[in-house]
C-alpha cells in the first residue's frame, strides 16, 4: 500500500502544481530597454548634430537623459582636409568621426540610413529621389520604434538661405513623417509582427511596437536666425559643466574637433558658432505646454496612444498660382502635418552667384481647376539689369491639370552682396490668378540651386 500512498501524493503535487501555475499569467516581453531614449535627433550628416551638441551635452550630464542619433549619410562626399579617402572610404572615416566625435559628450547609439548619399545640393526633392524616400521613410519609422523617443529634434523643414542642404532638408522631411506615422499599426505593419519563434534562425516578424512621439522641434543654420525668435525656446550654450569645468560651448567646439576631414571652421569661427544661443522651432506637441517653454514640459513617462494629425483636406492647399518646386512642396507639407508655426513663417528666398558663376531656378506653377481649357500669361518684374529665359509667355493649361513653368534667371552683376526683390503674376481672360514673389540675394553659397 506505500506504493498507491506515494503515487496519490505524488498526483496531488502535480494538480497543485497546475493550479498554480494556472494563477501565474504569463507576462509579455517588454520592449528593448537598452535603446529607448528621450530624445532622438534625426540629421543629414555627420557633424550635423554638433548645431544642438552644447544643449544635448547639458542635458545628458546634468538631466541624465537619453539621446540617440539617426544620420541620413555616412558623409561620402565632399572635402577631405585629411588625406585621400574619398567616396566610400570616405564614408567609412565619417561614420567613425561621428561615433568618437558623440560619444565625446555622451552619446552612444547612432544609426545611418543604408541609402543617405550625399547630394550637394539645394532642392529636398531631389535629395529625398537620391536616398529613396520609402525605403528611408521605413527605416526612420523603424528607429523611432526601436528607441521611442519622447522628443525629436531634427533640421528645419524649409528652404531658405544658408539652410538650403537638401540633406538637411530631407532628413527633417522623414523625421516629420515618422512623427505622424510611427504610432498607427497600419504604417509599415510588416515592422509590428510578433515572430513566430524569436529564438529561432528563420524568422519573419520585426515584433516591434507602435510609438508616439510626444513632441518635434526643429532647428536652423540659417544666415539670418531672428525670425526664429518666439517660435520656440532658446537655449544658452555658455553654462559651465560640472563635471568639466568648461562651458558646453567648449564641449561642442572639442566634439566638432573629431571632424578632421570637414575642416569647415576657422578657430574664431568656430567659437562664435559654439557659443552662439540655440533656437529651437516647436514643429508640434501632442502634450499641450506653451510654444517658447522647455522641450520637456508637459512630458512624463506615460506612453500616450496615436494621435493621427495628417491632413488630406485639400481646401486652400492648391493656389491657382504659385512657386513650383520645393516652395510648393513646404508650404503642402506644413498644412499636412500641421506644423502651426512653419506656417507663414518665413517670405520665399534664394540666392545666386554673380559673375556668371550660376542662374537662378525659379519653378512657377500654373493649376487649372475649372473644367474647361485655360489661357494664362505669366508677366514677370525684374530689377534692372536682371534677366529671364523663357521671357513673359502664354500658356495653355488643360481642365483639372496643373503647368510647371520652369524659369531661368541671370542676376545684375553689380547687385552683388545684395537683396532683390523679383515678382511674376499669373493673369487670365483679365483675371488675375495670383503674383508670387520671390527674395534673392545675389553671393555664392558654395551649393549648387
Amino acid at each position: 500500500m506505500k506504493w498507491i500512498s506515494f503515487v496519490c501524493m505524488l498526483l496531488v503535487t502535480a494538480f497543485a502544481a497546475i493550479g498554480t501555475n494556472a494563477q501565474q499569467a504569463l507576462k509579455n516581453l517588454p520592449p528593448d530597454p537598452r535603446y529607448k531614449v528621450d530624445i532622438l535627433i534625426v540629421v543629414g550628416h555627420p557633424d550635423d548634430d554638433i548645431e544642438v551638441a552644447a544643449y544635448i551635452a547639458k542635458l545628458i550630464e546634468e538631466d541624465h537623459k537619453r539621446v540617440a542619433v539617426v544620420y541620413g549619410t555616412r558623409g561620402n562626399s565632399g572635402g577631405n582636409a585629411v588625406g585621400w579617402e574619398q567616396g566610400k572610404a570616405l564614408a567609412d572615416v565619417r561614420e567613425m568621426e561621428a561615433r568618437h566625435s558623440i560619444a565625446s559628450y555622451g552619446i552612444t547609439d547612432a544609426w545611418f540610413l543604408k541609402n543617405g548619399l550625399d547630394s550637394p545640393g539645394g532642392d529636398v526633392l531631389r535629395s529625398l529621389e537620391i536616398w529613396g524616400h520609402g525605403q528611408s521613410l521605413e527605416e526612420v519609422v523603424r528607429l523611432v520604434r526601436l528607441t521611442r523617443p519622447e522628443v525629436i529634434l531634427t533640421w528645419m523643414p524649409g528652404y531658405v538661405v544658408g539652410e538650403n542642404h537638401e540633406d538637411h532638408q530631407a532628413a527633417c522631411v522623414l523625421a516629420v513623417e515618422a512623427f505622424d506615422m510611427a504610432g498607427d499599426p497600419l504604417v509599415f505593419p510588416e515592422q509590428l509582427t510578433a515572430p513566430r519563434n524569436r529564438l529561432g534562425i528563420n524568422n519573419y516578424g520585426e515584433g516591434l511596437r507602435t510609438w508616439q512621439p510626444k513632441k518635434i522641434y526643429f532647428f536652423s543654420d540659417a544666415t539670418n536666425m531672428d525670425f526664429l525668435k518666439g517660435k520656440g525656446p532658446e537655449y544658452k550654450t555658455t553654462d559651465i559643466s560640472p563635471s568639466k569645468k568648461i562651458p558646453y560651448s567648449e564641449i561642442a567646439a572639442k566634439a566638432w574637433g573629431f571632424y578632421k576631414t570637414q575642416n569647415d571652421f576657422t578657430d574664431a569661427q568656430l567659437k562664435a558658432f559654439a557659443e552662439a544661443p540655440i533656437r529651437l522651432v516647436r514643429g508640434k506637441s501632442l502634450v499641450g505646454g506653451t510654444v517658447t517653454g522647455d522641450i520637456f514640459e508637459g512630458i512624463n513617462a506615460t506612453p500616450i496612444p496615436y494621435q493621427p494629425t495628417i491632413s488630406r483636406d485639400a481646401k486652400n492647399r492648391q493656389p491657382a498660382f504659385e512657386l513650383g518646386g520645393p516652395w510648393s512642396f513646404y508650404r503642402m507639407f506644413a498644412l499636412a502635418h500641421n506644423l502651426a508655426e512653419m506656417q507663414g513663417l518665413y517670405a520665399p528666398e534664394a540666392q545666386v552667384a554673380p559673375n556668371g558663376v550660376d542662374t537662378l531656378w525659379v519653378p512657377l506653377l500654373v493649376r487649372n481647376d475649372t473644367d474647361a481649357e485655360e489661357t494664362v500669361t505669366i508677366q514677370a518684374t525684374l530689377p534692372n539689369g536682371w534677366t529671364q529665359t523663357p521671357t513673359d509667355q502664354t500658356y495653355t493649361v488643360g481642365p483639372h491639370d496643373a503647368y510647371p513653368i520652369q524659369l531661368t534667371i541671370k542676376p545684375n552683376d553689380s547687385d552683388k552682396g545684395n537683396w532683390q526683390n523679383l515678382s511674376w503674376t499669373a493673369s487670365s481672360d483679365g483675371k488675375q490668378l495670383g503674383t508670387v514673389n520671390l527674395r534673392v540675394q545675389v553671393v555664392s553659397n558654395g551649393l549648387p540651386q
